[in-house]
């Protein structure tokens, strides 16, 4: 029988829960170990920036939502763009037109990576005083979005080495003398940088880590194997998450130039990320300096680990802005070119549906990227918003090559040579990548209803514990008088809710549409902490395992949020397009959280805003380059 911890313990809530629910001690340790890393990354942050008060926690759980914190102030192109950005470009599309990007196996080629390491490609993030551009959040994503324009796997690799290689675990966490080691190489793109922690068993089970490292004399001994590494290969820089004495660690690893016996790639073939290298890494007796290990003062390599995913998060949704652009950028060619019955497809109202469509999930994408680097570069957290940005910004990614590319594109979507047959890996592993998207929405959940949890349901779990009280029963009247104290503070906070009126709010010179979608996404919001508590009082100790449950109250208050910040996003860009695509995406977001059916005024205002895109006035696209139409069969054509 499993044992139930102690409530006066220091376990955590998670632990106490799930050992009530019947969970085994080991399950019940390891997510008290996820949650015990998510609070030491949250205690790095000031109280005005932590998750409990971020725009998506107020927004869903105080009486009004600060819609200030979902208005993202506009931003010229000038004001984003830094000289080293112009120039990294420049080379992109040199090298693109040339044919010159990729190598005989298919990788980004070496005098790529060296011509963009002269332009300050790779110190993007870094401070200018260890020989950085010390750009900001948002000068980063936006600059991200326009390099996949032209080739996403550069645009990944920057990713990969500015947020979640070495360059964020030795910024944030590194003493004085690893910054001075280490920053300037990584900046000067003398060495490129992946992060190393996925192992075999361990992937969104961060606790089942197995790789170990041992202090012997003034080195750290490493012994494991590490799984789906990007950008890991002979002489790269890497964080390196291991166990010292069983707790997670994280080392900075310079890896030698050559494989030897205490180190080796492990190689096998990936589809996706075919640009790229992705490899396993197998250490044996692998000796790292003692002075290389990053310490954490409120965590440890978990926390090290966790700090970088929401930037990763967020340029995977910047990337897919700019990915998704590419596809909509092709896809007007065709649509002039191929002739049905004598017309042109691009007269069709299906495809100027799929026009529409595309145009609102790169709004949306867009809007996403652009509030959560504002907020992270205000010194939020992020971890709400960029879980919404990553998981929206992959999902659309897939749709946009799926229903709206391929679809259009036909048969065609299949021949060598063509950008969706030549990619189709790359545009649905997104999906996965940064934490598989229904995972991550009910790591959203969690963090939405954490301090909720503690404030009202911890007490009560602690007493049904005192109380040795197993199957709770509220109307049960002895079960009721056992917990009055604890249960007392949620009536009246629920009675609170039931009252309070629905929040409005006035933003000057909103088009009518956009205010209307603004309207409902607040009074939608109003209503979620209650369904959100009901299911918790519902389900109780069982509601982690409610998995479908909890991903479906997750996506329907992400989807209010992306509602939000899509429409107030394009309140601020002042361009029609961009507003008629918000109009769409919210329309669409609208209909999936009430299950109404598209009205014809929407099939006008989709061909509407897909005649506008045609005539080249979707902004972003005039610099994209086009591919070929492959098999034109002109001579068939009258």
């Amino acid at each position: 029988m499993t044992s139930v911890k102690d409530p006066n313990s220091d376990a955590s809530f998670a632990e106490t829960a799930m050992t009530l629910a019947g969970k085994t001690v080991e399950e019940a340790s390891r997510t008290g170990a996820v949650d015990r890393a998510d609070d030491q990354v949250e205690a790095l942050f000031a109280a005005q920036y932590k998750t409990s008060n971020s725009p998506v926690h107020r927004a869903v759980w105080d009486a009004k939502v600060p819609l200030e914190l979902f208005a993202t102030p506009a931003a010229s192109a000038e004001s984003l763009t830094l000289p080293a950005m112009t120039k990294s470009l420049e080379v992109l599309r040199k090298h693109k037109k040339n044919g010159t990007m990729m190598d005989e196996r298919g990788k980004v080629t070496d005098e790529v990576l060296a011509d963009l390491s002269k332009q300050g490609y790779w110190g993007m993030l870094i401070e200018k005083e260890f020989g950085g551009q010390g750009a900001n959040v948002r000068q980063f994503m936006s600059f991200l979005t326009k390099v996949a324009t032209v080739e996403p796997t550069v645009a990944g690799l920057a990713s990969v080495h500015g947020c979640i290689g070495a360059v964020d675990p030795v910024r944030s966490f590194g003493n004085e003398e690893q910054r001075k080691r280490f920053l300037p190489k990584l900046a000067s793109g003398e060495s490129l940088s992946a992060f190393a922690l996925t192992e075999p068993q361990a992937g969104s089970d961060l606790t089942a880590l197995k790789t170990t490292a041992v202090l012997e004399g003034d080195h750290y001994v490493v012994n494991g194997d590490k799984l789906f590494i990007t950008n890991a290969i002979p002489g790269r820089t890497i964080g390196l998450v291991c166990l010292i004495d069983g707790k997670p660690a994280a080392l900075i690893a310079d890896l030698p130039k050559e494989e030897n016996d205490a180190f080796q790639i492990v190689p096998y073939k990936l589809h996706a990320l075919k640009h790229a290298f992705n490899n396993g890494l197998r250490f044996k007796n692998f000796k790292v300096p003692k002075e290389n290990l990053l310490v954490c003062p409120a965590g440890d390599g978990l926390t090290v680990a966790y700090h970088g995913l929401n930037m990763g998060r967020l340029a995977l949704c910047a990337g897919a802005a700019g990915v998704m652009r590419v596809m909509l950028a092709n896809m007007i060619p065709w649509v002039k070119f191929r002739e049905t019955y004598g017309n042109a497809i691009e007269t069709r109202e299906l495809v100027k549906r799929r026009i529409a469509r595309a145009a609102a999930l790169i709004t949306g994408a867009d809007a996403l990227v652009a509030w959560g680097s504002w907020l992270l570069d205000q010194g939020y957290r992020g971890e709400l918003e960029c879980i919404i940005a990553k998981i929206f910004g992959s999902e659309a990614e897939k749709e946009c090559a799926i229903e709206l590319f391929m679809k259009t594109h036909g048969g065609r979507s299949f021949l060598e040579g063509h950008l969706l047959g030549d990619n189709i890996h790359d545009f649905l592993a997104p999906c996965i990548y940064e934490g598989e998207g229904e995972m991550l929405g009910m790591a959203f959940f969690k963090s939405l209803a954490k301090n909720h949890g503690s404030h009202f349901f911890e007490p009560i779990a602690k007493s049904l514990a005192k109380n040795k009280i197993k199957n709770f029963m509220p109307v049960n009247p002895v079960h009721a008088f056992a917990l009055r104290n604890e249960l007392v503070p949620y009536a009246v906070w629920w009675m609170g809710k039931q009252l309070e009126g629905v929040d409005q709010h006035e933003v000057p010179n909103m088009s009518p549409a956009l205010k209307n979608h603004i309207d409902f996404a607040i009074e939608f919001l109003s209503e979620s902490p209650l369904e959100l508590s009901q299911n918790m009082v519902k389900h109780q100790l069982k509601l982690a395992d409610r998995q479908c449950r909890i991903a479906d109250m997750s996506q329907r208050v992400q989807d209010a949020i992306i509602m939000l910040v899509t429409a107030m996003y394009a309140h601020a860009q002042k361009d029609a397009v961009v507003e008629a695509s918000a109009d769409i995406l919210c329309q669409d977001l609208r209909r999936k959280l009430t299950g109404e059916r598209p009205s014809d005024s929407y099939f006008r205002a989709c061909s509407k805003l897909s005649d506008q895109i045609t005539e080249g006035k979707f902004p972003g696209l005039s610099d994209v380059d086009t591919a070929e139409i492959l098999f034109k069969y002109e001579n068939q054509k009258k």
